[in-house]
């Protein structure tokens, strides 16, 4: 029995974990699985099966395609804007300036502040008429930019409140990283006649690929689920599921949204939060395994 209590008091360690997996990870994906197969409805009583209906008329729905290319542009502008500047800024602070724990902290104070709050400042700093942005460009010679309306300038917009909210949590990573490289190699390359840039490129890179790695699919992740930059950006309209009078802002979290919870069908956002899920996993995967071809890598 003192052996039998033994070999079971290490998964009772782990039991609360995996009956906390259960409740609020795995069942739900398999609730979600089941219900995305039904026109589960909740302004009407029951459900039938559909089988694969939902996800037919998914693949035709013209609103969903666009939330998808809307998505798609916003990652571009967001995920390689992110890692660029929180390169130079890790190696800023890594590098040059004093006291850069203070400094490192102050930089991930937007990451900490009230989204909901970032997203009306911003909104209003876009604003057509009276927004600062326009009246920095207006300087430029530039015309008013309709930021809500257009649909590149609203990507764009969108795009900085979130370059400006997580470039800070992705440059304390990777300057946590560069701590952790070896001194003895800089100075080996410094006696080698090596310029700083030359050092930055072959050896700070080579040596943060792994949680370069990291960042991009946490970014490619969140960037493909986001929700409450868009729903709050239009100042017109905040709190409007369809990004926009022409949806030229609308992403998939937003039609989630706007099916499950305007439309109450909840069959086919079921389906769209799984065809979310494959999206995002295909993407992470493709970034991944493109990371993985550039030599050195591993």
């Amino acid at each position: 029995m003192s052996r039998r209590r033994e070999h079971a008091i290490p998964y009772l360690y782990i039991l609360p974990f995996f009956v906390i997996f259960v409740a609020f990870g795995l069942f739900p994906l398999v609730f979600t699985a089941y219900v995305s197969l039904t026109d589960w409805n909740l302004l009407n009583e029951g459900h039938h099966w559909l089988g694969g209906r939902n996800y037919t008329q998914l693949i035709a729905d013209p609103y969903f395609w666009n939330a998808l290319r809307n998505a798609a542009s916003i990652w571009v502008l967001t995920t390689l804007p992110q890692l660029t500047m929180a390169l130079v800024v890790a190696e800023l602070l890594d590098r040059v300036i004093r006291a850069r724990v203070f400094i490192g902290m102050g930089v991930l104070v937007p990451f900490v502040t009230s989204v909901v709050a970032v997203t009306l400042v911003f909104g209003q700093l876009f604003n057509r008429d009276f927004g600062l942005v326009n009246y920095m460009l207006h300087f430029w010679g530039v015309g008013p930019v309709d930021w809500h309306a257009d649909r590149f300038a609203s990507h764009v917009a969108v795009s900085t409140i979130v370059n400006w909210r997580w470039t800070g949590y992705h440059t304390l990573i990777i300057l946590a990283a560069m701590q952790t490289i070896p001194r003895e190699l800089y100075e080996a390359a410094s006696l080698d006649g090596a310029s700083h840039h030359q050092r930055f490129l072959h050896i700070t890179l080579p040596m943060l690929r792994r949680v370069i790695m990291f960042s991009l699919l946490v970014s490619t992740i969140g960037n493909l689920q986001l929700f409450t930059e868009p729903f709050l950006f239009d100042t017109s309209s905040p709190g409007s599921v369809t990004g926009g009078t022409d949806r030229q802002f609308q992403t998939l979290g937003l039609y989630l949204y706007e099916v499950g919870f305007r439309s109450f069908r909840f069959g086919y956002a079921s389906a769209l939060s799984w065809t979310m899920c494959v999206v995002t996993g295909a993407t992470a995967l493709l970034v991944y395994r493109v990371i993985r071809r550039i030599p050195g890598s591993d």
